[in-house]
C-alpha cells in the first residue's frame, strides 16, 4: 500500500504552486519543509486518494498516516491529519498513543499542530473525555507542540460549551509559558470558550491578567465587547 503515498508526493510536486512555494515560509519562524501546494489543492488531494483506501483497515490507514508525518513536509502532514480526521468513527481509547506519539515526534509547527488537534484530538476527546486529565499532563512537556496541543485540542469543544473547568485549570497551567506559540494556543482555547462564558472567561482574566503573558491576554478577549477589552488590557 505504501505505492499510494508514493503517488501522493507526485501528485503534490505536480500541483506546486509558486506564490504558495515562495510565501510559504513567512508564515513561521522555525524552519518548515513545504512542497509549496496551496492549501485546498492538498485538501482535495487528501479527498481522491482516500477514496482508494475503501476496504482498508484503520490499522492499514494509519500505517499510511505515518509514513506522512515522518516525512516532515507540512502537505503530507495535512493529509496525514485529514485521513485521521476521516476515521473518527472508528476510534478506540487505544489509537490515544499513537495520537499522541505523533504530536510529541512528528508536529514541527503551529499549522500542523493545530490540523491535528483541531480535528482529530478534539473529536477523540469529546469520544472519550476520560482523558482529559492526559491532556492536563501535556502542560508540563518539555516539547512546546505537545503543550500547545493541550490547548487547541479544546478548540472544537469549547465552541460547544464543554469542558470549562477543564480549559481554566490547562490555562493555569501553561499561564506563565515563556512560547509565545504556546501563550497563543491557551489565549485562542480561552477566547474560543468565551463565546459561550464570556463572564466567566473575564472574571478569569482579570483574576490573572497580572501573571498573563499580553500575548495569551490579547487573544483571549479578542471577541468580548470593547468596554470588557479596555478593562482587561488597563494595567
Amino acid at each position: 500500500m505504501t505505492h499510494i503515498v508514493t503517488e501522493i508526493r507526485k501528485e503534490l510536486r505536480n500541483n506546486i504552486d509558486e506564490k504558495t512555494l515562495g510565501n510559504s515560509q513567512r508564515f513561521f519562524k522555525e524552519k518548515i519543509k513545504y512542497h509549496g501546494v496551496r492549501v485546498p489543492v492538498v485538501n482535495k488531494i487528501s479527498k481522491d486518494f482516500y477514496k482508494q483506501l475503501k476496504g482498508k483497515s484503520k490499522a492499514e490507514i494509519l500505517g499510511l498516516c505515518e509514513l506522512l508525518w515522518q516525512s516532515g513536509f507540512i502537505e503530507e502532514s495535512y493529509v496525514a491529519c485529514n485521513w485521521s480526521f476521516y476515521l473518527r468513527k472508528s476510534y478506540e481509547p487505544s489509537d490515544f498513543k499513537l495520537f499522541y506519539k505523533w504530536i510529541d515526534s512528528y508536529v514541527n509547527n503551529w499549522a500542523s499542530c493545530d490540523s491535528f488537534c483541531n480535528h482529530t484530538m478534539g473529536e477523540f476527546i469529546q469520544m472519550y473525555p476520560e482523558f482529559i486529565s492526559k491532556f492536563k499532563e501535556f502542560t508540563v512537556s518539555d516539547n512546546r507542540w505537545v503543550r500547545r496541543a493541550s490547548a487547541v485540542s479544546l478548540i472544537v469543544p469549547a465552541r460547544k460549551g464543554m469542558f470549562l473547568t477543564d480549559i481554566f485549570e490547562i490555562a493555569d497551567r501553561l499561564l506563565t509559558d515563556q512560547d509565545d506559540l504556546v501563550q497563543k494556543g491557551y489565549g485562542w482555547m480561552l477566547k474560543v470558550a468565551s463565546q459561550v462564558y464570556q463572564n466567566e472567561v473575564f472574571d478569569y482574566v482579570m483574576k490573572n491578567k497580572n501573571n498573563m503573558p499580553r500575548t495569551a491576554l490579547r487573544y483571549a478577549i479578542e471577541k468580548m465587547p470593547k468596554e470588557l477589552k479596555a478593562e482587561a488590557m488597563a494595567k
